[in-house]
């Protein structure tokens, strides 16, 4: 029974997700806590997510405006950040590193509330592939079989011999919409992708990344059409 117990502690890897913030936004003034056309913050989608996934020890949103808390739903811990990594000109790897150093775990969750859509069980595969030992990382990607270009030529394709799109060669594209990874690699290798990456394939709604006002409409219509709501994606 000991060797069991013993078994069991050794493959339990604290796992904690967190939300970066900034209220300061660029291209589009307020965004993370603007509302759809249903009246939901944008902020509520990816928290209630996150919330409502199995194997995550903690949900954080790490700001350094403590005006974000009335919009957190429960389940979410608020975690104050230096204001200095809101700077346009802080490196990003440098957000995460210092989170790490923050808070304790053997696994992080990255995700962004501009990635509304996200569904559970896509942050549910790239937290498994690292707690089974295969994999040092794990991102989200959508898959890519059309006509691309380097700007001067085709890459994968000959404009001679035109394929049909499902023949082409499968590209992914990295999303940016979420990622895991574990506590070495980004202490000591202060990067979120190791040497063993996992793609977890996501769809062009999850794939789904809010930057400007365009973008906004974009997903408010994908929301409204949908009726998807907080917690249900």
């Amino acid at each position: 029974m000991e060797n069991k117990e013993n078994n069991a502690e050794a493959k339990f890897m604290k796992t904690a997700a967190f939300v970066p913030i900034k209220l300061n936004n660029e291209r589009l003034a307020n965004k993370n806590t603007k509302p759809f056309s249903n009246g939901i913050p944008l902020i509520r989608y990816i928290l209630s997510t996150l919330v409502k996934t199995e194997g995550l020890d903690g949900v954080y949103v790490w700001c350094s405006n403590e005006a974000i808390v009335p919009y957190l739903p429960d389940g979410v811990q608020f975690l104050k950040r230096p204001e200095y990594l809101d700077l346009s000109e802080t490196p990003f790897n440098e957000v995460l590193i210092s989170f790490a150093k923050q808070t304790e775990a053997d696994i992080y969750v990255l995700a962004h509330a501009t990635a509304p859509f996200v569904k559970p069980e896509s942050i549910e595969k790239c937290v498994n592939a690292i707690k089974s030992g295969k994999h040092d990382c794990a991102l989200a990607a959508r898959k890519m079989q059309e006509f691309l270009w380097d700007g001067e030529k085709p890459i994968n394709y000959d404009p001679k011999n035109i394929p049909r799109t499902q023949d082409l060669p499968e590209l992914y594209l990295e999303t940016c919409c979420l990622y895991a990874y574990t506590r070495d690699l980004i202490l000591n290798g202060r990067t979120r992708i190791g040497v063993r990456p996992r793609l977890v394939e996501i769809s062009k709604v999850e794939a789904m990344d809010i930057n400007d006002g365009h973008d906004f409409i974009i997903a408010d219509t994908i929301a409204t059409a949908l009726n998807l709501i907080p917690g249900e994606i």
